[in-house]
């Protein structure tokens, strides 16, 4: 199944995407009178049913993916955790130490963005990077799991681009949270495909543009910490909920500047791309 988010009469909607196009859920509900969640990240809460692909593909009023304004899958996750330094490649771009455990962090829903929007970079800021990477949706509540059952627990895969504030992060590690964190650093992608529809999530290839020109790829098997061992040892730290983000790294960041476009490829899954802005936001005195 591939759910997405749909910008419709100003309201983010649910809606499945299908050999046919892409219908809502809330025309699914009309039509079969259903009570399905209208919102992605309820959805995912309750849990993902095969009925509704099903139900899906009874309807009949489809919509063109290219007649369609796109949003984020949900802008409210109750966490968003991000990996860094999850390929080699991109530790020995940024001359660090290379983990032996996740080098994980934490965002706020405030960095949250769509696909399309505005990228603003901060004034507080000389160099940002943009990072392509997998985002992993949480499912289910998820702790203590081992690697073995970790992916048992997602609900799915998403394109995500992350950004850091790198001249901020590379005067001290410490920094490292401040970096990540100003407003619309982050690109939750408009889709979710669920296990099934992915495969071999290891076979996956994750790729950072700019411009339209390729700056880094890598596979998704070629990562330290693959995506069930994020989980595994995430779900450690503190209880996962549905709806939880997992973003995995990326194999290279490129810095933006004002009027550039910043995009991820993941292949089999599509892109999601974000014009990038100089923000001028006052500075406090």
């Amino acid at each position: 199944m591939r759910l997405c988010t749909v910008i419709e009469a100003g309201t983010e909607q649910a809606a499945v995407v299908t050999a046919h196009g892409v219908t809502l859920v809330a025309d699914i509900n009309a039509r079969l009178g259903k009570a399905w969640p209208t919102d992605t990240f309820t959805l995912i809460a309750q849990g993902l049913s095969d009925a509704l692909a099903a139900d899906a593909f009874a309807t009949v009023k489809y919509r063109a993916p290219g007649s369609l304004r796109f949003g984020p899958l949900y802008r409210h996750p109750r966490k968003i955790w991000g990996i860094g330094l999850n390929y080699r490649d991109h530790a020995q771009d940024l001359n660090a130490i290379y983990p032996d455990e996740p080098a994980s962090f934490m965002k706020g829903d405030q960095t949250l963005i769509g696909p399309g929007d505005t990228i603003e970079l901060p004034p507080e800021s000389q160099r940002v990077t943009a990072e392509a990477e997998l985002g992993i949706i949480i499912g289910r509540p998820c702790r203590r799991v081992s690697e073995s059952d970790a992916l048992d627990y997602v609900a799915g895969y998403c394109l995500i681009l992350d950004m850091t504030a790198e001249d901020i992060l590379q005067k001290n590690p410490r920094y490292l949270t401040r970096s990540k964190n100003f407003d619309t650093f982050f690109v939750l992608g408009h889709e979710l495909y669920t296990p099934e529809e992915v495969g071999d999530v290891l076979a996956l290839q994750v790729g950072t543009w700019k411009n339209g020109g390729l700056h880094r790829e890598n596979r998704v098997g070629n990562m330290q910490f693959p995506p069930a061992q994020l989980v595994s040892f995430h779900s450690h730290v503190m209880t996962l909920f549905p709806g939880d983000i997992i973003s995995s790294g990326t194999p290279g960041a490129v810095v933006i500047a004002h009027g550039d476009v910043a995009e991820c490829r993941i292949g089999g899954l599509g892109s999601i791309s974000c014009p990038v802005s100089q923000a001028h936001d006052a500075v406090a005195g």
